[in-house]
């Protein structure tokens, strides 16, 4: 199997199960209450293999973050804040002489509230909710709290987690991190409807909402990091959804689709809503996913007719001009009002790149790419040197993606191949997932019981969408298609997955792992049946989809898949750790975010617990003898939920973000039911763990 650590960069890394109501009003507007947006008569995996054994006239009974990152790699010339960034890829093996056995005491299942991490290990919070990123910000005051102070400040909820070297300093990094979105319970005191809060106040939330980038530097020879202390943080930058200018690129942009009276040209969008996981590219720059970006809009009932379906697939209320769980911005922002204007909704649910080594320039938001639901977007170099992206669109029943770059990636340090880079994701092909099993149909009865093969697999293929400005869906532009990406999947038969979440390639062999956190409405009612890929009803636990791409070409068109884990109760029959003892793996419920260690090892973090125990970070070996022996590192604190992960290159850093500590119904600042990490009420944030000793996390 070859080595992709040459080719493979840092890719890091939501949502579901058995959340509280209050997460659910807030992280997706009662996502799970509504009607499943996804209406469309694609056959499910078993009715695809049926048709294909009829052909064939045979009837078988039977026969896995943050990538990690290269600290100390070669420096850049300083060019100025533009210019600089990480060099080439770096060797992502360090330390590809040791076995990658991971040696840690594993954390038991609790409801403690407090990071719970192995004896030998330490951890601190790097920053939280309200502390300073941009010079001159105030210290936060929960009662005095004001838009310009929060738009200077550490946003709210905390998901995606990157870190990046700055060039030519081993001690030195920029800590990027997406503000999926806001709890007003929990964030003003007092809080009683959105209808009560002030404008002053709606446009703190939507303050709160976007991305950090904060520089961060090492304590001593530790693996603890702080954010760094200087007189000029030149990096440090708060992205907002209140202000900041983002440029649409690729086909899409300046379309009329993406015109609206404030920007006539269609090429300039003001914020990002709802950014969930994302990664780090080659060049050094971050993607960050628009996820849930429908709860934000109103006024959804009084647009054009023929516009209602498409809003409905994506999930937006065409019905009622205020939906349960709107948020009103309209009070504060009219753009937000889809009734005076409609294409506003088509300006979010993109791929946003980041550059954080340029603090002044427009972050951008590739139309190349495909508009749905982004968890995130993790970025590979294949073979042939062009950029691979693979994509989860965060629904019941959507579906799995990836672009090819049309160029190709320039390994070099030079100022002129960053700038060639930067264009990489403007132009390329946009591809599909469409997935069979290879056992009879009959054998996948919902239970999660393997079929008689003993595990579950399959055969794939890369579904091509459109490439460049030319549409392969009929009756679709290439527009039409970039826009309404899930109408598309629906018209050519892409395979209806329980929830794709984060998508990461492993550097160590280049395949993939995609998180399907969950989907209770698998099975019931007039809804997809279980297949091989999606082997049970009402799947409250999720499970790990494995590719690997045919031939080792990541720009392909086939692949095979498994299921190394069928999450859940080990004690459960319905669970599968990839043949290990079920005996001596951790329970796990709704993985979110996965990651690697420079081993090979996967890590994957939870959100949505369903065995009744705080969310937390596992490890698990995904080769050789030890695969699916999968073990708890750590766990978060009440009502909140893991994620990131991001470990770094040298391996003795790792990163999770603390999302919604304390989101639980009743809960408000004056009476929380958590008070992490500062003992008054909850603050999301992130936090670093390392290993006393100084050696590798986790082994």
């Amino acid at each position: 199997m070859p080595d992709f650590n040459r080719r493979l960069l840092p890719l890091l890394g939501h949502s579901g199960g058995s959340r509280d109501a209050m997460t659910c009003l807030y992280r997706c507007g009662n996502a799970c209450d509504h009607p499943v947006p996804n209406e469309s008569a694609n056959p499910y995996l078993g009715d695809v293999v049926n048709a294909e054994m009829s052909r064939r006239g045979v009837v078988r009974a039977g026969a896995v973050g943050a990538m990690v990152l290269g600290f100390g790699g070669s420096a850049l010339a300083a060019a100025g804040p533009a210019a600089a960034a990480p060099a080439a890829p770096v060797e992502a093996a360090r330390h590809g002489g040791r076995a990658g056995r991971l040696t840690f005491e594993t954390v038991a299942p609790n409801t403690l509230d407090q990071v719970t991490i192995p004896a030998g290990y330490q951890s601190s919070v790097v920053i939280r909710w309200g502390d300073p990123v941009e010079p001159g910000a105030p210290a936060f005051d929960v009662d005095k709290q004001t838009a310009a102070a929060q738009s200077k400040q550490f946003g709210y909820n905390n998901d995606f987690v990157g870190v990046i070297p700055i060039p030519g300093d081993r001690d030195r990094a920029l800590l990027v991190v997406n503000h999926e979105y806001t709890n007003e319970d929990l964030m003003f005191r007092g809080f009683t409807t959105m209808d009560a809060l002030t404008v002053e106040q709606l446009k703190i939330a939507i303050a709160a909402h976007g991305l950090s980038v904060v520089e961060i530097e090492r304590v001593g020879r530790t693996g603890r990091w702080k954010p760094a202390k200087s007189r000029r943080l030149r990096w440090n930058r708060r992205i907002t959804a209140l202000a900041t200018e983002f440029e649409l690129t690729g086909p899409v942009a300046g379309s009329a689709l993406v015109k609206t009276a404030a920007d006539p040209s269609g090429r300039i969008v003001i914020g990002t809503l709802n950014n969930c996981a994302g990664g780090v590219t080659p060049w050094g720059t971050v993607l960050s996913g628009e996820e849930n970006f429908n709860q934000y809009l109103v006024g959804g009932d009084a647009v054009a007719a023929d516009v209602k379906p498409k809003l409905n697939r994506y999930g937006i209320s065409t019905t009622a001009r205020y939906p349960s769980g709107s948020r009103k911005w309209d009070r504060a922002q009219e753009r937000f009002d889809l009734a005076l204007h409609p294409n506003e909704a088509n300006r979010f649910g993109w791929v946003v790149e980041v550059d954080p080594f340029d603090p002044e320039g427009r972050p951008r938001k590739h139309t190349a790419m495909g508009r749905f639901k982004h968890e995130g977007a993790n970025v590979i170099v294949a073979r042939n040197g062009r950029v691979v992206a693979y994509m989860g669109d965060d629904e019941r029943f959507d579906y799995l993606y990836k672009f090819v770059s049309d160029k190709k990636y320039i390994d070099s340090d030079s100022p002129w191949a960053r700038r060639h880079n930067l264009t990489l994701l403007e132009s390329g092909t946009l591809y599909v997932a469409k997935v069979t099993g290879d056992s009879d149909p009959a054998e996948i009865d919902g239970t999660g019981k393997p079929p008689a093969d003993g595990k579950f697999d399959g055969r794939g293929e890369w579904i091509k969408l459109v490439s460049g400005n030319t549409s392969y869906v009929p009756g679709m532009t290439a527009i039409d298609v970039l826009t309404f990406t899930r109408l598309a999947g629906d018209a050519v038969g892409a395979t209806k997955m329980d929830r794709p979440e984060d998508v990461q390639p492993s550097p160590r062999t280049g395949k993939i792992y995609a998180a399907m956190t969950n989907n209770t409405n698998r099975g019931v009612g007039t809804n997809a049946k279980p297949d091989e890929a999606n082997p049970r009803n009402a799947n409250k636990h999720g499970h790990i989809f494995e590719i690997t791409e045919d031939r080792g070409d990541h720009t392909g068109a086939t692949f095979t898949w498994q299921l190394p884990i069928v999450c859940g109760d080990p004690a459960a029959a319905d669970t599968y750790f990839g043949g290990y003892d079920k005996t001596a793996v951790s329970p796990i419920s709704c993985p979110d975010n996965v990651a690697f260690d420079s081993a090979g090892n996967l890590w994957i973090s939870t959100d949505g617990n369903a065995l009744g125990s705080n969310d937390g970070l596992f490890a698990t070996p995904v080769e050789g003898r030890e695969r699916g022996r999968l073990r708890q590192f750590l766990t978060v604190p009440k009502g909140a939920e893991t994620c990131g992960p991001f470990i770094t290159s040298d391996d003795r850093s790792v990163f999770v973000a603390v999302q919604h500590p304390g989101e639980i119904t009743g809960a408000s600042v004056d009476k929380p039911a958590s008070v992490w990490p500062d003992g008054d009420f909850a603050k999301p944030g992130v936090v670093v763990t390392w290993r006393k000793d100084g050696g590798p996390v986790g082994s």
